[in-house]
């Protein structure tokens, strides 16, 4: 990931995709769009039709992102803690993905064609971690000033 850019690139990925909360499928797709940035392993975004129906509720909390604008976060339904986040109206490069779905691996499960994902280190970012991907991140002991 250290050869991924900034600002961050999109693509589109047909991997398997699959994230539960204990147990429970929550989303399913593949056609999700890995978004690759400098120092982090890929958030994967899938579009907002792979969701399970009523799986997902909006959260209090946002935060933002240069490159992509303004997030608003989601819980599992019946849960206040966060497990996802989107962008409803991002800025113009990240318009085509509005809508579009990434998850905490830390706070459900997350697999790629079958392979559990692993968490990015520190709690605020959201980077899905397999095999394919090699570190340091950035939220790695040691890595704030990056």
């Amino acid at each position: 990931m250290w050869d991924y850019p900034r600002p961050p690139a999109v693509v589109a990925d047909g991997r398997g995709i699959n994230v539960s909360s204990n147990g429970v499928l929550v989303a399913a797709t593949t056609s999700s769009a890995r978004v690759l940035e400098t120092s982090h392993p890929p958030a994967f975004y899938l579009p907002p039709e792979s969701i399970s129906d009523g799986r997902l509720t909006v959260v209090p909390g946002s935060s933002h992102c240069e490159w992509k604008g303004a997030a608003e976060y989601l819980a599992v339904s019946g849960t206040t803690d966060p497990v996802a986040w989107r962008y409803p109206k991002p800025y113009e490069e990240f318009d085509d993905y509005a809508g579009w779905v990434s998850f905490y691996p830390g706070k459900v499960q997350c697999t790629v064609d079958g392979e559990a994902v692993l968490p990015q280190a520190g709690g605020f970012y959201g980077g899905w971690i397999t095999s394919d991907v090699v570190g340091p991140f950035k939220g790695e002991p040691g890595t704030t000033g990056w």
